[in-house]
């Protein structure tokens, strides 16, 4: 079976993106992660982030009944991550991978930066859910980041 989307993802896949782990706490009290690359900046005042979820994504139901979320941006050496959260239906976060911050969505303790995130706004997009989240906290570290292109992980930019 073919692909009938394959020439739209490889025109997408030209795009450089970094990579970034979304998560949120579930109704049941453990955690609902998803890798993405949809992410980005809103607004500074307030400050607000969006990224994407697709409506068939095992991790769907929970998004769409939490109130908030967080993403972790990840670092160079963190493919397995990206790779992990990028099945359907993965190895949920383990409570040692994580720590919770004020919206009770778990953050990876490794990112190369971090927002915890108050659902403001969800809207309809075809075959996906935009989730705008407005930031209650975040942090940031310098490392290298880990980049996707072309369906290939790149690790980081040599500052070098």
């Amino acid at each position: 079976m073919t692909d009938q989307h394959r020439p739209l993802k490889n025109a997408f896949g030209r795009f450089a993106t970094g990579i970034a782990i979304a998560a949120c706490k579930k109704e049941a009290g453990d955690f609902a992660a998803i890798t993405i690359n949809s992410f980005t900046s809103v607004s500074l005042d307030p400050p607000m982030v969006l990224w994407c979820v697709e409506k068939r994504a095992s991790t769907y139901p929970d998004f769409m009944a939490a109130d908030s979320y967080s993403v972790s941006i990840l670092c160079s050496e963190q493919q397995a991550f990206s790779e992990r959260f990028a099945r359907f239906s993965p190895k949920p976060l383990d409570p040692q991978e994580v720590e919770i911050w004020e919206t009770g969505a778990p953050l990876l303790k490794q990112r190369l930066a971090g927002f915890d995130c108050k659902i403001a706004k969800r809207h309809e997009a075809g075959d996906h859910v935009i989730m705008v989240g407005e930031i209650i906290r975040f942090d940031s570290v310098d490392q290298s980041p880990l980049v996707y292109f072309a369906s290939n992980y790149f690790a980081g930019l040599d500052d070098t």
